[in-house]
């Protein structure tokens, strides 16, 4: 390999198949959130609904159509990306270490406008942020099987304490991916040089 080629290569911070996950992600998430909203509307759980506006399928049968199509996205994706982090080392050099302590800090740094970002390496605060995305995508397809096939997965729905102990839980789930998501992109549009090195691969040059 050429000087040039491997200045290239040593570059990149995200890589292409992480890239195209990450963004494949976002989608299936999304339409995951909206047509789940669109879900609930037809039976809530609380004393509120959605708006219309704000969800996808127009009504419930399309609603599921489009639910289903993402949640089987989102499950391939996930597993993919779980294979890469674990067989790449993504996860170790990103993830951890996790401490309590410096993740309490980066995150009263994040919320006080003092956040900083080095390039290629994540802070505690966004190691803590990602792994809870991680866990709530997980507890959101677990519980979205439970309610989707109550009897075929019983032991499972029972796990969750029931059916209706299981929509609460995907809600709450649902919840705190969209709680992430605020976060994220609040991070990613307030920071300079987070969101293009996740389109480009590369970091920003100074000017």
């Amino acid at each position: 390999m050429s000087a040039g080629a491997a200045r290239k290569s040593d570059d990149i911070l995200h890589p292409l198949l992480l890239r195209i996950v990450h963004w494949i992600n976002a989608f299936a998430v999304i339409v995951m959130i909206l047509s789940g909203w669109r879900i609930y509307n037809a039976s809530p759980l609380f004393g509120f609904e959605f708006p219309v506006g704000f969800t996808l399928g127009g009504w419930l049968a399309g609603a599921l159509a489009w639910h289903f199509a993402a949640m089987w996205l989102l499950g391939l994706n996930l597993l993919a990306y779980i294979l890469y982090g674990i067989l790449t080392g993504h996860f170790r050099r990103r993830f951890l270490p996790l401490w309590p302590g410096p993740v309490l800090q980066d995150l009263k740094d994040a919320f006080a406008g003092r956040a900083v970002h080095a390039p290629g390496r994540y802070h505690g605060g966004q190691r803590a942020a990602y792994v809870f995305a991680i866990l709530s995508i997980i507890l959101a397809i677990v519980s979205g099987l439970a309610i989707w096939k109550p009897v075929q997965l019983q032991e499972l729905t029972a796990l969750m304490g029931g059916f209706e102990a299981a929509r609460r839980v995907h809600f709450f789930a649902m919840g705190a991916l969209v709680f992430f998501i605020v976060l994220h992109v609040g991070f990613a549009v307030g920071v300079k040089g987070v969101l293009k090195p996740m389109i480009t691969g590369r970091p920003e040059r100074a000017e």
